[in-house]
């Protein structure tokens, strides 16, 4: 069914908000008032009305109807439905929809590659300048790339992806300029610019309350999980909203609310866990927080100038990934499903991001993962990558769920694989002989709207033509209409085409606001575990002296699949600790040793053994010792990849042996022991994943575990300005053996260690000063209650 709607169609709904001539007659004439914003940018103000901005530069005017001002978005001197911020925001995107061509549809439904302000000179995330790398361009960091000018003007691009930005006033001056050149254009459809998480703490920044800082800085999704306290993750995302707005992004690419119940997967961090119930709350809180505008910031139905959509990811959930490999690399590319926890993993969205507590509803977008749902396609019997598969997309997430919002690919799916199952390119899994407009296609037909990290809309326009050879014109259009409303939807609701611009000073002022830090710090606090205390903390006031050693982190492969050289190095600022303690270099003259470590994580697949006859995959191993699996699968759960390795039908890595790119820290640790004897060692663990604990526990009095907080924190735990009150969002196993045993889908199914102090290190685990702790929030959150 077409969706189009026409001024006649419009024509009582326009109505239903305007005042009648009797009426007008009876009433004050709405005052409004034009005023200067910023440089070459105006502001219009209505009483009881949006606040409209438009740049003197794009053509765009004000025209008056009814005594109200409106946006001449199209140029052509009327008011169009869509133009007219009385309606909601359904009716203006089905008016927009249906005049847009296939060209801007297919615009509408990029969404760019990762774009830093300024571009970087080379790598991944690389631009030019006039042809220039920026430091050689003359331009400056607000000024536009071309890349950026390409794919605005050319490809009608509309969802910008940001990565780093120089400063938040240069943020709000690049956004400016961004939306003045969309504005100018066709109807004007302003960019709506996004964000994966952005507010994560940095370890070399000393925390001060009255600094301001650049952003607001919080743990990472798992420490937000470790509080148990959904309102601190709902805090956070209503204070991180404000903070993208006033950077001028409109969409966050997150929460991360896959199950995380496979412990060896490398993006367990940026999840809520792998308890159900847990990451449900914290799916629903995060999501309130970004979406929900209140007040007279709201503008209709929970949506307004400080709400941010939320794509939640990934659909149905990437948690179960084979042995822990990722799916952004064809190592990694099949979900498995031996406990049948199918459905489970999707419980943080059907009970969580799409019941909503708030106004808004549900999530306003979707992104499913990289990763083949292997085995799971009960109607077509395909085993594709999730963004391709039309069982996953239509007949479960739209149909059976009810799902209406956008569905955005995960970046870079329709590209071609690398000559390496462990290089990074891209990630057509379950579709590797299809052409790049085939791959489109089949996006397409699978019920998508969008594609992540696709610049260019040729693709999408030959997937036009091949869905109106199939299914006619008719039919067609309708079909890429409805992922029009739908993406434009997004745009209307958060005020974007009333207003894009921003004021530079207003977002340097809000971003890093004293108190949004001061929030973030104390969610800090409250999201670092104490696991050990051996009567060593809070430190006693003569320990005033203290030793750190410095950690060796071994030539490994970085994420992109790239070499790192080996590294010795101290693990923090040292010139941060001496607000509280005398720092040494000589062991001896310490009053007590604190050692920061990383939880061990190991390479999944080796190119070197490939070229030497084996099958390439190695176990992922939790552990600081060596690992040899002999205890894993014979033969794989899934295998295959007809392009790259076809003749590899078996990913079993038994009787491989892993080495964790943190085995320094182990006789390290060891050597610190025999040197201090009966001085007190305190351990800091910077966990990604869970660990083995079990050789390193004995060698320490006290162990924190911190999921990316300041050392300031760290610092106020340890004296006592802070008491501990985080809870595991995790089990900690006891050995590999548990961990080769573990259902990647099942969750709370490892066996966890015990420490010499009689404590287990299991879910909802936790000490404060005065104990295990036992409170509302482990009764809430049990092991087994899901």
């Amino acid at each position: 069914m077409n969706t189009s709607f026409t001024k006649t169609a419009l024509a009582t709904l326009v109505a239903a908000t305007t005042l009648t001539a009797c009426d007008q007659k009876q009433a004050s004439t709405p005052k409004w008032q034009e005023s200067v914003f910023t440089s070459d940018i105006m502001q219009v103000t209505v009483e009881n009305g949006p606040l409209l901005t438009y740049s003197k530069t794009s053509g765009v005017s004000i025209i008056e109807v009814d005594g109200l001002p409106f946006k001449d978005l199209n140029r052509d001197g009327a008011l169009n439905p869509y133009e007219d911020w009385r309606l909601d925001a359904d009716s203006r995107a089905k008016n927009l929809a249906s005049m847009l061509s296939k060209e801007e549809i297919a615009g509408l439904m990029l969404y760019s590659r990762h774009q830093s302000i300024p571009a970087a000179p080379r790598g991944y995330f690389s631009d030019t300048y006039g042809g220039k790398p920026f430091a050689e361009s003359g331009k400056t960091a607000d000024e536009l790339s071309d890349g950026q000018l390409k794919f605005i003007t050319e490809d009608h691009l509309r969802h910008v992806l940001l990565t780093s930005v120089e400063s938040p006033t240069i943020a709000a001056k690049w956004n400016n300029n961004l939306q003045k050149l969309a504005e100018g254009i066709g109807f004007g459809i302003p960019a709506n610019n996004s964000s994966d998480p952005r507010n994560g703490a940095r370890k070399e920044a000393e925390y001060n309350a009255g600094s301001g800082g650049t952003i607001s800085q919080w743990p990472e999704e798992i420490g937000l999980a470790a509080t148990f306290d959904p309102a601190v993750t709902e805090e956070f995302g209503r204070i991180a909203s404000m903070e993208y707005r006033a950077l001028g992004i409109t969409t966050a690419l997150s929460p991360q609310i896959d199950l995380a119940t496979e412990p060896r997967w490398n993006r367990m961090y940026g999840t809520f866990g792998g308890h159900p119930a847990l990451a449900t709350d914290m799916a629903r809180a995060y999501v309130d927080g970004f979406q929900t505008s209140a007040a007279d910031q709201e503008i209709a139905d929970g949506w307004g100038w400080q709400s941010v959509n939320a794509m939640v990811k990934h659909w149905p959930s990437g948690g179960p990934e084979e042995a822990g490999r990722d799916g952004h690399f064809a190592y990694g590319k099949f979900a498995v499903y031996p406990g049948g926890h199918f459905e489970t993993h999707m419980k943080p969205f059907l009970d969580g991001a799409f019941k909503l507590n708030g106004k808004t509803g549900k999530a306003s977008a979707v992104m499913p993962y990289y990763t083949i749902s292997f085995d799971q396609d009960t109607t077509y019997g395909e085993n594709v990558g999730n963004g391709f598969s039309k069982y996953i997309v239509t007949d479960l997430l739209r149909e059976k769920y009810g799902y209406d919002g956008v569905v955005c690919t995960d970046w870079l799916i329709t590209g071609d694989e690398g000559a390496s199952p462990a290089d990074f390119a891209g990630k057509s899994w379950g579709v590797e002989k299809l052409t790049l407009a085939e791959r489109h296609f089949k996006v397409l037909e699978a019920g998508l709207d969008q594609f992540g990290g696709n610049n260019a809309s040729g693709p999408v326009l030959e997937a036009f033509a091949m869905l109106e050879e199939k299914y006619g014109a008719e039919a067609t259009r309708a079909r890429i209409e409805r992922s029009a409303v739908r993406l434009l939807k997004n745009i209307f609701r958060v005020g974007l085409f009333e207003s894009p611009y921003l004021n530079p000073e207003t977002s340097a002022a809000n971003v890093g606001k004293p108190e949004y830090m001061q929030a973030g710090y104390e969610a800090q606090l409250r999201s670092i575990i104490m696991l050990k205390n051996d009567g060593v903390l809070p430190l006693k006031e003569d320990k005033k002296v203290v030793y750190v050693p410095q950690i060796t982190t071994p030539e490994h492969l970085n994420f992109f699949g790239f070499p790192e050289p080996e590294v010795t190095k101290y693990p923090v600022d040292r010139k941060l600790l001496e607000k509280d303690f005398t720092v040494t270099d000589n062991i001896d003259e310490a009053d007590f040793v604190l050692a920061f470590v990383k939880s061990p994580v190991s390479d999944p697949y080796s190119k070197q053994d490939r070229a030497n006859g084996g099958n390439g995959y190695l176990p992922i191993s939790l552990q600081h010792e060596d690992y040899v699996a002999t205890n894993a699968r014979a033969q794989s759960i899934a295998a295959g990849d007809p392009v790259v390795d076809p003749e590899i039908t078996n990913r079993s890595y038994r009787g491989k042996r892993a080495v964790s790119n943190s085995y320094p820290d182990l006789p390290m640790l060891q050597d610190i022991r025999k040197q201090v004897g009966d001085k007190p060692v305190i351990l800091v663990v910077s966990a990604t994943n869970p660990m083995v604990f079990k050789p390193i526990e004995p060698l320490v009095d006290g162990i924190l575990v911190e999921f990316g907080v300041q050392i300031s924190a760290i610092q106020d735990i340890i004296t006592g300005r802070a008491e501990p009150s985080a809870l595991l969002p995790m089990q900690m196993p006891v050995d590999m053996e548990t961990v080769e045993a573990n259902e990647e889908d099942t969750p709370m199914d490892l066996t966890t260690y015990v420490d010499s102090m009689g404590n287990d290190y299991d879910f909802g685990f936790g000490l404060n000063w005065s104990g295990v702790i036992k409170d509302a929030r482990t009764e809430r959150y049990q092991k087994n209650q899901w």
